[in-house]
């Protein structure tokens, strides 16, 4: 199979219909082996009984339905795991990217040998204060801090090589950094496109201000472990053991100058030094732990299921043709 397109979605019933028969008819013009997998991010509208009226069209159409809203990062997680085509595209489902620049993104990984082209909305119809602005700020701190040379880290529409897909773990909010979680897997190969951004026709953005605290803390998060996530205690045990030498110097210090410099002073309790030293050891303590700890949790780290499925269409059914 040449390209799987996973679609997330949550309430987006207006549009499906109308996504779908798109894609339809690009995949037909270019005779394109696909499949079309929509993942059912806990919709509370009719947009599974319409991805489930679909599949029973178009057997190319499959479906994944979640039990509750568990995030775009672990519906993309799903689809990656069942999608079987070499390309993985994933896009929206609100018709804000375009289906007609699924060639072009096919050609680049196929044969430019891309291992991940990102789309860049290079024009976009979205709200300047409340989405325009903020993606700007999510952009420019995230190629400071990873590395990875995008315009457009949160762009949905996206293509993948198939081993990429099946490399990397999505988890939290990292949908907005899966060029940068590939990257940290060892996939250099990153382009960009830049792909038309069409006004959102249906319904309402799902964007809200939670959204852009919690991007710029999993972006934290993903500068942490990308360089440390696989030792921990070359974090925390070097600055506990800083800390510790601090602590350490200062009682050193202390000590020397109550026996042998002014054994008449001031009690050492009464000196700010002690205090100095007595915290600095106590944390230098604390991190060298929590070091240590990190390294325990991250050897026996176990898989728990991050989601929990409801329903499933067609994903073991044979494909038959089929034709608008």
């Amino acid at each position: 199979m040449q390209l799987s397109i996973v679609i997330p979605l949550l309430n987006e019933e207006e549009s499906l219909k109308e996504l779908h028969d798109w894609i339809v008819s690009v995949m037909q013009s270019n005779h394109f082996s696909y499949e079309i997998l929509f993942v059912d991010d806990g919709s509370t509208d009719a947009s599974w009984d319409i991805i489930s009226q679909l599949s029973q069209l178009n057997p190319y159409v499959k479906g994944i339905r979640f039990l509750k809203n568990f995030g775009k990062s672990q519906a993309l997680h799903a689809g990656f795991n069942l999608a079987k085509g070499d390309v993985i595209i994933t896009m929206d489902a609100d018709l804000q990217d375009n289906p007609e620049e699924i060639p072009e993104l096919y050609n680049l990984i196929q044969s430019k040998e891309y291992d991940l082209i990102s789309g860049w909305k290079k024009k976009r119809y979205d709200s300047l204060i409340f989405k325009n602005l903020p993606s700007k700020l999510f952009n420019w701190a995230a190629k400071k801090t990873s590395g990875v040379k995008l315009h457009d880290f949160n762009c949905g529409l996206k293509a993948y090589n198939k081993s990429v897909v099946k490399s990397i773990e999505v988890s939290g909010e990292m949908h907005r950094y899966i060029p940068v979680l590939a990257k940290n897997a060892g996939f250099n190969k990153i382009g960009e496109k830049v792909v038309k951004h069409q006004a959102r026709k249906y319904g309402h953005t799902k964007f809200g201000m939670e959204r852009f605290i919690n991007g710029f803390l999993d972006l934290i998060t993903i500068w942490f472990v990308s360089r440390f996530g696989k030792r921990p205690m070359h974090l925390f045990g070097a600055l506990g053991v800083l800390m510790f030498i601090i602590g350490f110097g200062f009682a050193l210090y202390l000590g020397i100058d109550k026996l042998f410099l002014n054994p008449f002073g001031r009690l050492i309790t009464d000196r700010p030094e002690f205090y100095i030293s007595l915290i600095s050891m106590v944390i230098g303590t604390q991190l060298f732990l929590a070091g240590f700890i990190g390294e325990i949790i991250t050897r026996s780290k176990r898989n728990e299921p991050r989601y929990h499925i409801s329903e499933e269409l067609n994903l073991n059914s044979e494909q038959t043709q089929y034709s608008l």
